[in-house]
């Protein structure tokens, strides 16, 4: 097998249209992309179309299928869809929770079976992508790789039992740094500051913060305790957060429970 040359996106919702959006920015002929979905207005320009499996079944010419619909459908929708999941077809799976082997059970004739977990920062080219795979032989994973790299930073993970931790913090992140911003714009506007500026002024720090970080060779940890000078303001705030260690056993029940929902979502499609 080789990377992926047509693909079709079965569910075409905020993440695969993030996904989407991301590879057309990054350049990639629009033409090997397709959608499947009954309930999308309109594909982007030069992307075909189909609004049910027969029509995407009679189009053909696809090698490789990514699934977008919601993990809780695959039992309801995966025999419809076998006469495009099969005869060489890879699959390409964003249902969070959905193990490999639940995948090859739903999907027995397809050639490989590929779990993907981005975020939505895959429209600006700017997501972490975890890969898993079984059934791809070294070129085709040297392609694959290839082709959700364009979509920020692609990363193969070899041990399955890391991935619903892995999904909580990169996948599920991006909205836990939206409550962390939306909190801090909200602090600063109970203490005086207008809603609007404060909102402002925490977007604009957490992006430079975080470019700054992504550009570094020191830890995030580090970074922070250059921010906070001895006997300073931002020290004196940081005393706050670091009291009892009570940030890091926020994150750590956070990150938890997230990764626990994927193991239920699992254990509900079994």
């Amino acid at each position: 097998m080789s990377g992926i040359k047509q693909l079709l996106i079965i569910g075409c919702g905020n993440m695969g249209g993030a996904m989407l959006a991301g590879w057309l920015a990054a350049g990639i002929d629009p033409a090997r992309f397709a959608v499947l979905d009954p309930a999308l207005e309109a594909a982007p320009a030069g992307v075909a179309l189909y609004r049910s499996p027969e029509e995407a079944a009679a189009a053909g010419g696809h090698d490789a299928v990514m699934l977008g619909f919601k993990p809780q459908q695959l039992g309801k929708l995966a025999p419809g869809l076998q006469a495009i999941t099969g005869g060489g077809v890879a699959i390409y799976s964003l249902l969070a929770g959905l193990t490999l082997a639940q995948l090859k059970s739903a999907f027995p004739d397809a050639a490989a079976h590929i779990r993907v977990m981005p975020n939505l920062a895959s429209r600006i080219n700017k997501s972490p992508i975890i890969l898993l795979e079984t059934g791809l032989d070294a070129d085709a994973r040297d392609g694959v790789y290839a082709f959700f790299d364009a979509l920020g930073t692609a990363v193969w993970l070899e041990a399955e039992e890391k991935f619903d931790l892995v999904t909580a913090l990169a996948g599920s992140g991006p909205g836990f740094v939206y409550r962390f911003i939306d909190a801090l714009a909200g602090a600063a506007t109970q203490l005086g500051l207008e809603a609007s500026q404060a909102e402002a002024l925490a977007v604009a720090m957490v992006d430079g913060a975080s470019s700054l970080a992504a550009g570094e060779t020191i830890s995030a940890g580090e970074l922070a305790d250059r921010v906070a000078s001895p006997g300073g303001m931002t020290r004196e705030g940081m005393n706050v957060l670091d009291a009892n260690s009570a940030l890091h056993n926020l994150l750590v029940e956070t990150l938890q429970a997230t990764a626990e929902k994927g193991s239920e979502l699992s254990r509900g499609n079994g």
